[in-house]
């Protein structure tokens, strides 16, 4: 474990500090970027960015360069410090994230998009893209949350349980191949026994969760945790009361969706209707 040293008496400046504390922890390690980039998983190139402060990288990278120089939570702090206005969002995520890992369930209603835990490579790569990100840096994010759909496997994996607006399925890719194929890859997940898919047609109307994406997680202490996203940005919950009305939100959207086996076939239904892929 390299030696820590105080950061104070070097740049002041948030962004070039961190940038700063990057390199002189590799140094320390005595590797090379393209080392660096093998041993994480990464493009060596991202590292390489943000050792020059040309890019932050994501809390997902962050987090792994502190668990790898063993500096826990030093080089996220000094990273929120360098996010600037992003930083509290930033941080419920990241407390969002590290909950996750922990839950022993999951339940979702997703009113826009796919959930991160079913999104095949393309699909993540074209939801990011739209919002703006792009780059070195595009690439990373869509590597993290790959990595978060391992969640779902392995025999200890959680039961998981989304509800999804018919919007979200009626939303394809610009690519008819790559939506097809995450159409397919939906309904293989349907077929896992930790996981249940609902789909919540358009005709049931309004309800609690107008334009509101929400997850709960069950904590091994038996704690619920809530968290929301919308189009302005996401909102850890953790007071009782807020919970509970959120969770009767959900109960009345789940008794209008269609029930997991009529949900199976309504994607299934889809998948046959998608065109398909002249090239195949």
């Amino acid at each position: 474990m390299p030696q820590r040293r105080l950061v104070t008496g070097r740049s002041q400046e948030p962004r070039q500090r961190f940038a700063e504390e990057l390199r002189t922890l590799r140094a320390q390690r005595g590797e090379s970027l393209r080392q660096l980039g093998e041993r994480l998983g990464w493009d060596w190139s991202l590292f390489g960015k943000m050792e020059k402060g040309e890019t932050l990288g994501s809390p997902e990278v962050v987090q792994a360069l502190d668990q790898h120089y063993g500096t826990p939570g030093l080089l996220l702090a000094l990273w929120e410090l360098a996010a600037g206005d992003h930083t509290q969002f930033r941080e419920r995520y990241r407390r969002y994230m590290a909950l996750e890992a922990e839950a022993v369930s999951l339940w979702h209603f997703a009113v826009s998009v796919l959930p991160g835990l079913l999104q095949t490579p393309e699909y993540a790569r074209e939801v990011l893209t739209a919002g703006g990100i792009k780059g070195a840096e595009l690439e990373q994010q869509v590597k993290a949350r790959m990595g978060r759909r391992e969640l779902l496997e392995g025999e200890d994996a959680p039961p998981f349980r989304t509800i999804l607006a018919e919007a979200v399925l009626r939303t394809p890719l610009q690519d008819e191949g790559e939506w097809r194929a995450q159409l397919s890859h939906v309904a293989a997940m349907t077929e896992r026994e930790n996981v249940t898919v609902q789909v919540l047609p358009q005709s049931a109307g309004l309800h609690g969760l107008v334009a509101t994406d929400v997850w709960f997680l069950r904590l091994p202490d038996g704690r619920p945790v809530a968290y929301t996203e919308n189009a302005q940005g996401g909102e850890l919950v953790e007071e009782y009361a807020r919970i509970e009305r959120l969770q009767r939100a959900y109960d009345g959207v789940r008794d209008k969706a269609l029930s997991p086996a009529e949900s199976q076939k309504y994607i299934l239904r889809m998948l046959e209707e998608a065109p398909c892929d002249p090239s195949t």
